[in-house]
């Protein structure tokens, strides 16, 4: 093992003071900047940021996904130049009319 202290400094003190004003001042960076990340407030603010960056995709997702379905079911009841189809509307129209009824008859029968 060489041992590298050995080897004589050739800077003189003025800039072996200049280094080690240097260094301290880079070194209180460096711990203001350790201090700063590991500050509750700064931990917290990290952590919300990251929920609300996880909750905007989520979102964002879920609207593309709503809007594809939305898109799809007016494809089945609307034509691409945006005419109705009425050999589709008429149909679940009448469904959902039977439903409703059936839902009226049996809620009143419960009254009784």
């Amino acid at each position: 093992m060489s041992d590298t202290s050995s080897t004589p400094d050739t800077r003189t003190p003025a800039q072996i003071e200049a280094d080690i004003k240097r260094r301290r001042e880079t070194l209180a960076e460096t711990l203001d900047e350790i201090g700063v990340r590991v500050h509750p407030k700064t931990i917290v603010g990290d952590a919300k940021a990251k929920v609300a960056s996880s909750v905007d995709h989520t979102l964002g997702r879920a609207y593309v996904g709503v809007n594809r379905v939305v898109d799809d079911v007016k494809g089945q009841f609307v034509t691409e130049d945006g005419a109705p189809r009425l050999d589709r509307i008429v149909p679940v129209a009448l469904v959902v009319v039977g439903v409703v009824g059936l839902l009226t008859l049996g809620t009143r029968r419960r009254r009784r």
